[in-house]
């Protein structure tokens, strides 16, 4: 962006200043404003921004391993409810996504983070009152378990806000750190939970407390993090007054496209992150352990190895950020759902060598371990192609919109300068649409192994990765063909194939 585009854009926002911590000149797109200012305010408020999605994420997911305990404290659920309480959460998630994200522009980055943190009080100070208690009603533990998709929220409003602090060629990277940050919260979530509450984690090197599970722990310590992540908010974090819009005007993203299309992709990356990291711990306790004889049981216990996978696709998420800025965000998503494919066909295969075990038979349980090493080590690579591929999408959302803005206007114009910074705000309402449509994702895939039509638990699930894998084609076509086909020479002047998106 040239320096005319750059006062362009800072002066289609007001210049006026209000109490509280707002910023009115911010121009990432010149060179020496970010290098003296820009790049210090940037990088402040993306740790923050990290720590308090993390924060979200874990809390979104803490049904995710608590379910799986439910039935030692003396809770008598099926799989099926088990299977309920965990995909609750990713329908709420999803749905408050649309509105977290105008919160940006309509209150702050920062004002927002503060109140989104706080709200997270609400579903871990309610976990701890039902888990204490083993009368509480399983709808009651339903509805508990949907305030956890407040975390979820959190996810949308975050990116979008990081969104506005950075410059376009920085776009890839800033985004997938902030997003790997929060979705490490589903890893740590399901590898210290059994930790705190007295069970036994991080590969047996903890023993299990002798008064035995106490979930409320966990809720606790998220409930005083909560606190923590608000005030850090307040003290370090800032209002951009350039990220302002109307609700009107972010709501024009609907009528685009490529929001779609992106929306549909992201499905297939993020909705199949969250959720098979709210369903594997359950998948693992159903096919591969049993709790006798106690406390550990035979076979392979669940808590050990819940929290790889999401470790792994947190991790590989700023790597496919950082590919996409290197090679393009479509050519990076077109070979993540390539991974996807093969790997999801390959854990299939291991659930084909597994025995059904209905009756939760310790003998059945000693006999599908061996086959575990095989199912981890498919699953993981399920793992990293999703984080790969929700890096690379990321990254695509904003190039998209500054492809359009620049192929709209004059270079060196001030219209350029307000067209581009036009698609910087569509492209953060866009991550609010397609986020949360993605997140759907998370809500269907636990659904999807529960399948209560189906009679028996092992044939749900099974059938299930058939389906997702006839999904990830779909979603390798779309991508081929909207984004790197090459076009006809009469499209060939509007195409966003040769955009390096």
């Amino acid at each position: 962006m040239t320096m005319t585009e750059s006062r362009a854009a800072a002066e289609t926002v007001p210049a006026a200043r209000r109490t509280g911590r707002w910023i009115d000149d911010w121009r990432p797109e010149e060179p020496e404003f970010w290098e003296s200012t820009g790049r210090r305010v940037a990088r402040r408020n993306l740790v923050w921004s990290i720590f308090a999605e993390h924060l979200g994420f874990s809390v979104w997911l803490i049904w995710s391993v608590s379910s799986a305990f439910l039935v030692s404290m003396g809770f008598s659920y099926s799989p099926q409810q088990l299977f309920l309480l965990v995909a609750l959460p990713n329908l709420v998630g999803s749905l408050l996504r649309l509105p977290y994200t105008f919160a940006v522009p309509r209150f702050g980055g920062r004002n927002w983070t503060m109140a989104s943190a706080a709200l997270l009080l609400i579903p871990t100070l309610g976990f701890a009152v039902a888990v204490q208690n083993p009368g509480t009603p399983y709808w009651l533990f339903c509805l508990i378990a949907a305030t956890a998709g407040l975390g979820g929220g959190n996810f949308a409003s975050s990116m979008a806000n990081i969104n506005f602090f950075y410059p376009s060629d920085k776009k890839g990277a800033a985004l997938g750190l902030n997003a790997a940050g929060g979705n490490l919260g589903v890893a740590l979530i399901q590898l210290f939970l059994p930790v705190i509450i007295g069970g036994a984690g991080i590969f047996g090197l903890v023993k299990a407390a002798e008064g035995g599970i106490s979930l409320e722990r966990a809720a606790y310590v998220y409930a005083g993090l909560a606190v923590a992540a608000t005030l850090a908010a307040y003290f370090f974090m800032d209002n951009l007054t350039s990220a302002q819009s109307r609700p009107r005007e972010q709501l024009a993203v609907v009528k685009e496209k490529q929001t779609w299309v992106m929306a549909f992709l992201y499905i297939g990356t993020f909705g199949s992150f969250i959720g098979y990291s709210a369903a594997m711990p359950l998948l693992i306790k159903l096919n591969f352990w049993v709790p006798d004889p106690a406390p550990l049981g035979t076979g392979i216990y669940f808590a050990y190895f819940a929290f790889l996978g999401a470790l792994v696709g947190s991790a590989t998420r700023p790597f496919g950020g950082w590919l996409a800025d290197k090679y393009g965000g479509a050519r990076v998503t077109l070979g993540a759902f390539a991974g996807m494919i093969v790997s999801t066909l390959a854990v299939l295969w291991t659930l084909t060598q597994l025995t059904p075990n209905p009756g939760q038979s310790p003998a059945i349980a000693d006999d599908n371990q061996s086959w575990f090493p095989w199912f981890l080590a498919f699953f993981l690579c399920v793992f990293a192609s999703t984080g790969i591929g929700n890096g690379s999408t990321y990254k695509m959302i904003p190039a998209i919109f500054r492809t359009q803005a620049e192929r709209a206007t004059t270079p060196g114009t001030p219209e350029r300068g307000a067209a581009l910074h036009a698609g910087t705000k569509k492209a953060s309402a866009a991550i609010g649409v397609i986020g949360a449509v993605g997140a759907v994702g998370g809500f269907l895939i636990p659904i999807a192994f529960s399948s209560p039509w189906v009679d028996q638990p092992m044939e749900a699930t099974k059938g299930a990765f058939v389906v997702f894998t006839a999904f990830y084609v779909v979603c390798a076509v779309v991508t081929w063909a909207v984004f790197l086909r090459k076009p006809a020479p009469a499209k060939a002047a509007t195409s966003l194939a040769n955009a390096g998106i």
